[in-house]
């Protein structure tokens, strides 16, 4: 049986107050920092608001809450029919309205426990909510550090947090349906995995218009000095590489010479099959992983190329498996992950062009067009405030692939029993 141990919230939370710049002065209202009030505050994960405010409107009169802290609103009159309590998914400036909550216990318990924890309690909130006097309709901060919360062990805290996750994916999912229309559990899940799918192909866009802009239009950089290079006009400090520089592009084995021996467990083998349909599946070749070493076994998160027959280039998120030949497996040597996959997806066209060019029943290219396909690697300070925008953008479109996958999974074990009359309810 879990262990759960009591605390008061005061004892768990750093619990700070906003402010509201100066609104006569236009220089403070000017820039790119999202700044929220009640009227933009409501139960969910927060990105952005319509009023933004310049670094100088931050630093006078107002605060930056940090990407993955909680904001609960704690004074207006619309407190009397809400208490919106929100988790921020990048950094955002907040009026003195809110309250900016995160754990300064992180021993103890995570700030996204405590948002989800805060969700759930609402009542315990509205019990301390002001609604008579001079403070009607604000909550009295004492009183909220002296709440009792009980917790679990950080492990067991996690897999609450993932069933909250879940929960709210389906909220999203029941947004978009009238509700009037009773929705099958099985219905529900093809449409979480169908909405999981699209979040996905839009992270996708997002990472490819950013690169464009700064690799390809430059538009950043504009203002900035210019120098001649062999793929024109570049910012100055900045280097043009190959593919071939910024990567080792590691061709996979042929798979049929290494077949599971005895009774080992095989790897499923990946193949342009496997790499086109995202998964392996039942009809996957196995190999034997302690063939192959480690060198040649793929995981989520793998920069996938594959250079013959249909040439594509993935990001894997389809588990481990065997590497097949025909099929590189991309390792950046100095670069971050995204800049290899961004650069190498950026000459796919071209590749796919020479191939169609070659007289041979199965189209490829050579090692060599890795040398003379041309990168633009930016100076290390430009590098690292890219990466700042790019790895958070990567890291969801890994985890939601892998989210993808498993509700593939569901659907696809769920589906044909209920075409085939054998579930007809899942009540």
């Amino acid at each position: 049986m879990e262990e759960w141990k009591e605390y008061k919230l005061g004892d768990l939370i750093a619990l700070n107050s906003g402010g509201t710049p100066d609104k006569n002065n236009k220089s403070y209202w000017e820039g790119d920092i999202p700044w929220i009030s009640a009227k933009y505050m409501y139960d969910d994960y927060l990105y952005s608001s319509e009023l933004k405010i310049s670094q100088e409107g931050l630093a006078n009169g107002s605060r930056l809450a940090p990407k993955g802290s909680i904001l609960l609103l704690t004074r207006g009159s619309g407190l009397f029919n809400r208490i919106p309590v929100c988790y921020t998914m990048r950094d955002l400036a907040y009026n003195q309205d809110v309250k900016c909550i995160e754990s300064c216990n992180k021993e103890l318990v995570s700030t996204e426990f405590l948002f989800y924890w805060l969700m759930g309690n609402k009542d315990s909130i509205s019990a301390i909510l002001e609604t008579t006097g001079i403070g009607a309709g604000k909550i009295d901060t004492n009183r909220l550090k002296n709440i009792r919360i009980s917790l679990p062990s950080k492990k067991y805290q996690q897999a609450l947090i993932e069933f909250a996750k879940s929960l709210m994916y389906k909220i999203e999912i029941n947004r978009l349906i009238n509700d009037n229309f009773v929705i099958e559990p099985l219905l529900e899940i093809l449409l979480i995995w169908m909405m999981t799918t699209l979040i996905n192909d839009n992270l996708e866009q997002q990472a490819q218009a950013l690169f464009k802009s700064w690799f390809v239009d430059l538009k950043p950089f504009r203002d900035q000095p210019f120098v001649e290079s062999e793929l024109g006009m570049i910012p100055q400090g900045w280097r043009v590489e190959s593919l071939s520089s910024i990567a080792d592009y590691i061709n996979g084995l042929a798979m049929q010479k290494y077949r599971p021996t005895g009774n080992e467990t095989g790897l499923p083998v990946l193949k342009i099959k496997e790499l086109g349909q995202g998964c392996c599946d039942d009809n996957s070749e196995l190999c034997s992983p302690s063939l192959i070493g480690e060198k040649y076994i793929i995981d989520d998160g793998d920069i996938i190329f594959s250079w013959s027959g249909t040439l594509m280039v993935n990001i894997w998120c389809g588990g481990k498996c065997g590497l097949n030949q025909h099929l590189f497996v991309v390792k950046p040597y100095d670069v971050p992950k995204w800049f290899a996959y961004q650069w190498t997806k950026h000459h796919l066209d071209n590749f796919i062009q020479i191939a169609k060019d070659k007289a041979v029943t199965m189209g490829h290219i050579k090692r060599g067009e890795l040398d003379k396909a041309k990168v633009l690697v930016p100076d290390k300070d430009n590098l690292a405030k890219i990466s700042s925008l790019m790895i958070p953008i990567h890291r969801q479109i890994i985890s939601r692939k892998i989210e993808s996958r498993r509700l593939s999974s569901l659907r696809d074990t769920l589906l044909p029993r209920l075409m085939s009359g054998m579930l007809t309810s899942m009540k």
